[in-house]
């Protein structure tokens, strides 16, 4: 089967982008991929042991915009499968015992919302408790507006944990996807002892067309992607996916003071 690739517009067989781990293999264009693909990617076997998983969404402030929250709910569920965007496994990298928190973005837009807090916080307090490495990878609109405040305050609990894990000195490694914007951005996805990103990642605070028309200004070419960002120093690297998991598993070596 052929398609057509979003970025270059080029023609390429489909089974080419999926065994160059969904990249195309002329542009280098990553397309998004679900939580449990990433997992998938990552870990040694493929997958881990999925941990928090019987927490659930509710809708404190019976939101409603254009539909309710709990139809979203519902129907984020049935496109990605999941039932919140994040989800949280213990396996190994590399032989490497870690905790590993993926977002998914196919579920109201990765945004962060109370169980999203609470999961990525029981992820950090599980590394500490093992003594076990976190790596987290984000992909995200930002905080869940249809919980308000409760979302927001998601941003602070979850920088308090991260402390926490840093006095004990427990290495935690944050990989960010496009996109990755809003309260995850200006919390947790900043907050690794190395921040790493994908090739032309979205990632900032406000969007880009938001900013634009604030300052009535012109943006920077390649403004808020990922190479802009490792130029102006708000990131260590930015790693291809073939290299991801290596890459990975290099730096918490290091980290653990491990031989290679």
């Amino acid at each position: 089967m052929w398609t057509k690739c979003n970025a270059c517009r080029r023609i390429v067989y489909k089974q080419d982008i999926i065994d160059n781990l969904y990249v195309c293999p002329h542009c280098g264009f990553h397309y998004r991929l679900s939580a449990r693909k990433r997992i998938e990617l990552l870990l040694d076997d493929g997958e881990g042991k999925e941990l928090f998983a019987n927490i659930y969404s509710d809708d404190p402030l019976n939101f409603v915009d254009n539909k309710p929250y709990t139809q979203r709910l519902k129907e984020s569920k049935e496109k990605s499968g999941e039932d919140e965007a994040v989800v949280v496994v213990e396996g190994k990298i590399d032989g490497i015992p870690v905790i590993l928190a993926v977002m998914e973005y196919y579920f109201i837009g990765g945004s962060m919302g109370s169980v999203v807090g609470e999961k990525i916080t029981r992820a950090i307090e599980k590394a500490l408790q093992d003594r076990k490495p976190l790596v987290i990878v984000s992909s995200s609109g930002g905080a869940r507006m249809m919980e308000g405040v409760l979302s927001l305050m998601q941003m602070a609990k979850i920088s308090a944990a991260l402390a926490k894990l840093d006095e004990a000195g427990i290495p935690y490694i944050s990989v960010l996807t496009d996109p990755t914007t809003g309260g995850v951005t200006a919390s947790y996805a900043m907050l690794g002892d190395i921040n790493i990103a994908e090739p032309k990642a979205l990632i900032g605070f406000a969007g880009p067309r938001v900013i634009e028309q604030t300052i009535r200004q012109k943006l920077p070419e390649g403004f808020q992607r990922s190479e802009f960002l490792l130029e102006h120093g708000m990131l260590d690297e930015v790693v291809h996916r073939t290299e991801l998991r290596n890459y990975i598993a290099r730096a918490l070596r290091l980290f653990l003071n491990l031989p290679k």
